[in-house]
């Protein structure tokens, strides 16, 4: 017995009459034991209720088979669709996951890649606060396979993320094809890589028209609550300079644009059509169902964990990978064509 009562595998050893080598070999190589062997093990780890020190067996082998996804905001619907294709991977390959959430903070995000590290994951999975962080590199330097989750990355980093330049084009597109001209963009801040991509989108889509105009509605968060208050600014402005349009860098912005507009007595998309983006499941069940630009959400957690596993399993012959998916915009009852 081992000195808090729990059976060793030395336990096992003795009532099953067998070398410390043999448990082992029962454990991680069975192939090697004999079926008659084999059986009496298992029928000693059974009678004694053994479990395996996982922690003491990382420490050999040097990783765990667990995963860790350190998630940029728990809150977000978009993120926990992501989550779901990684568990799905994860389980797949029998693995463990971890979820880490960093909350857009990044003294929280080094504090979970230190911990991560510590307890020797095989390979983290990660949406950064900071796309450029050193600390990630370094972490990969040390041997840790990182991978990029709806942020692109270099040559030397696997990466799975979407087009959101495209993305960007299609929302606006659509608006000035439905005959809207004063658009706002509503999001923020400028410094996360998507939003700036999703604006460039925008403006490439005016540029290319030749028609209409761009005004910038910069939000703190890309939460309910700045949609909400990107709305009251809105409709604070005089009719005559008030855009007929917002395009909104994700489907919360999105979701609080259009609750404001609803309690100020505003109509969706008579007074304001609103686009969205990431087509979570609550942009469809809106009180006036949210047209949107959609992530291929799921398809993004599974690609990247199995981007994952080939570089852990590869070792330094692996072929890193950029993985980019094309947007598509789903049009609903937030967006109609504007009369002439």
């Amino acid at each position: 017995m081992t000195t808090n009562g729990a059976p060793s595998m030395k336990t096992v050893a003795a009532r099953a009459g067998v070398s410390l080598g043999t448990v082992s070999n029962v454990l991680n190589r069975p192939d090697l034991v004999s079926d008659a062997t084999r059986a009496r093990v298992l029928a000693a780890i059974d009678e004694l209720g053994f479990v395996r020190n996982e922690s003491a067996r990382q420490l050999r082998s040097g990783s765990s088979r667990t995963l860790a996804y350190v998630v940029l905001d728990a809150s977000n619907p978009f993120f926990t669709d992501v989550a779901t294709g990684v568990q799905e991977a994860a389980d797949a390959a029998g693995l463990a996951l971890f979820l880490c959430n960093s909350g857009q903070s990044h003294q929280r995000q080094a504090a979970y890649l230190d911990l991560l590290e510590q307890q020797r994951v095989e390979g983290i999975l990660i949406t950064p606060v900071d796309a450029t962080d050193p600390g990630l590199e370094a972490l990969a330097a040390r041997g840790t396979p990182v991978v990029m989750v709806d942020r692109g990355a270099g040559p030397n980093r696997c990466s799975v993320t979407v087009d959101d330049v495209l993305g960007g084009a299609l929302a606006v597109t659509h608006l000035l094809e439905t005959g809207h001209r004063k658009i706002a963009f509503v999001g923020g801040p400028p410094t996360i890589g998507q939003v700036a991509d999703r604006i460039t989108g925008a403006e490439q889509a005016i540029a290319r028209a030749g028609a209409g105009e761009l005004a910038m509605l910069e939000t703190a968060a890309l939460n309910v609550a700045e949609g909400r208050r990107a709305g009251e600014r809105l409709a604070g402005l005089p009719a005559a300079r008030r855009p007929t349009a917002a395009f909104c860098a994700n489907d919360l912005l999105a979701l609080g644009l259009l609750q404001q507009m609803v309690a100020l007595g505003l109509r969706v998309p008579d007074d304001l059509a609103i686009v969205g983006y990431d087509d979570i499941e609550f942009a469809k069940a809106a009180a006036v169902p949210l047209t949107s630009v959609s992530q291929p959400r799921q398809l993004l957690g599974t690609t990247a964990t199995e981007l994952l596993l080939a570089e852990s399993r590869d070792g330094p012959g692996h072929q890193h990978r950029q993985v980019v998916f094309d947007p598509e915009l789903i049009v609903r009852a937030s967006t109609r064509l504007r009369p002439a």
